[in-house]
């Protein structure tokens, strides 16, 4: 059985939402890194060159949970409880990647003014 509709949907919104969370995080990188080249003793600075650090990190480790539940909805026959708990693995995932989102487009926000 293929994977569901709305789970696939739900799966092309977190890839769109974790595409714009890293590349914030990119651009907040950028302009932390210029900032603390001129004043690299900046406490701020570098909180946020370790905040927007740790928003690339949890990019990446929630693309490789992503993958891993796709992997598990793969076989032909995947149980509906499977199935069920996937969507409400996704779910949960969602929220923390907005969460992510915000912050990284706050810090790059910061950055930029």
């Amino acid at each position: 059985m293929p994977i569901p509709l709305e789970i696939q949907i739900l799966i092309a919104r977190l890839n769109r939402e974790l595409e714009e969370t890293e590349q914030d995080a990119l651009s907040g990188l950028n302009l932390v890194r210029q900032r603390l080249y001129l004043f690299p003793e900046n406490e701020t600075l570098m909180q946020f060159f370790g905040a927007l650090s740790n928003l690339l990190f949890f990019v990446e480790i929630t693309r490789r949970r992503i993958h891993n539940i796709i992997d598990r909805l793969a076989p032909d026959h995947v149980p509906a409880q499977i199935i069920q708990e996937a969507g409400e693995d996704l779910g949960f995932i969602l929220g923390r990647v907005l969460e992510a989102k915000m912050n990284a487009s706050q810090l790059k926000n910061r950055l930029e003014d």
